[in-house]
């Protein structure tokens, strides 16, 4: 970022959140989308015909302004019917798009560096979370195109995590702060995703070095299995507006995101240390069920949800904002870009 972006973003924070006009005339219009806040900051054409990547190319300072202003963009109506074309703007905005390494869901590469999201049961709930934030890297921006939208349901509902951060309450939210979270992730047992397929190599030495250079701890166990251990903390700060932010995976890594019958049909197969996901304190105490029921409860309070339409981009400042996914019925592809 630009000193000049910098000290404009700066002077625009005193103000507080607003909608930035680009310039006189932008072929772009931007307004809320709801008339209750400004996340998300919806992006409608102002003309027919325009091309969305050839204008983003010119304005991507304009563009990291409203974003780190409102926290996510919602572009509509500009025509977008392939991966394609999704990926082209994507570019336009950050040229080097991420991979999806270190994977915790299963996906599909469509094309490039464009994915399928989370390719989990229609009638399951994603909660709210920050793309990679159990990682030691994580993209600064997540994009997601609507190619075509559930008959029911499916909503992909936001969070602004410097709410979720406030709203959590200050003894619960200073226990995660101080001593971070644990993630204890298990390979093997033909449970959740194979330790190959999260680190794109069947090569053991691969994955020791990955791990080493990633702060994971790393034991392989009989039979081809592995158990890695990582500690992250619990909320950041942004690195451009200085604010604090809840960013951390525990109440989604932790058994207790399961409905109760899967977690016990779990229980029933391997025992607590081998669970495919779980959660601990940094310091590997259990999470208190208040804990995470206070922090289940922030982000709730904190949800932003809207229907998707097909040709739909949301572009999202994935530090200042989290997302997740509604069950659904129907057939839905949402596709998901990071850099």
């Amino acid at each position: 970022m630009t000193d000049r972006l910098r000290a404009s973003f700066d002077r625009m924070k005193t103000a507080g959140p607003q909608v930035v006009s680009l310039t006189a005339e932008s072929p772009v219009r931007f307004a809320p989308l709801r008339p209750d806040g400004a996340l998300p900051v919806l992006a409608t054409p102002a003309m027919a015909g325009i091309d969305l990547r050839g204008w983003a190319d010119g304005h991507r300072e304009e563009l990291e302004r409203q974003l780190l202003s409102s926290g996510g963009l919602l572009f509509r109506g500009f025509g977008i019917t392939s991966a394609a074309e999704f990926e082209a703007f994507c570019a336009a905005v950050a040229p080097e798009l991420m991979g999806y390494g270190e994977r915790s869901t299963p996906r599909r590469e469509v094309g490039g560096k464009v994915y399928t999201s989370t390719e989990y049961p229609a009638d399951q709930h994603i909660p709210m979370h920050n793309e990679l934030s159990y990682a030691s890297s994580w993209p600064r921006k997540i994009w997601f195109y609507c190619h075509l939208p559930a008959a029911q349901g499916g909503e992909t509902p936001i969070a602004d995590s410097r709410q979720v951060y406030r709203a959590i309450d200050p003894p619960v939210r200073d226990r995660f702060v101080n001593r971070g979270v644990m993630y204890v992730r298990n390979f093997g047992e033909g449970l959740g995703l194979t330790w190959q397929e999260v680190f794109q190599t069947s090569d053991p030495a691969a994955v020791e070095e990955y791990c080493r250079n990633a702060d994971i701890e790393l034991e392989w166990r009989s039979d081809g299995r592995l158990q890695t251990r990582a500690v992250r903390p619990a909320a950041v700060r942004h690195p451009v507006t200085g604010e604090d932010i809840w960013f951390n995976q525990a109440h989604l890594h932790h058994l207790s995101a399961l409905p109760e019958a899967s977690q016990q049909a779990l229980l029933e197969v391997v025992s607590p240390d081998e669970l495919p996901f779980n959660t601990f304190y940094g310091d590997g105490t259990e999470i208190e069920a208040e804990a995470l029921a206070e922090v289940r409860r922030a982000y709730a309070a904190a949800a932003v949800r809207f229907g998707w339409e097909r040709g739909d981009i949301l572009m999202l400042d994935n530090l200042l904002v989290a997302h997740g996914r509604a069950p659904y019925s129907g057939e839905r592809k949402i596709l998901v870009a990071m850099a």
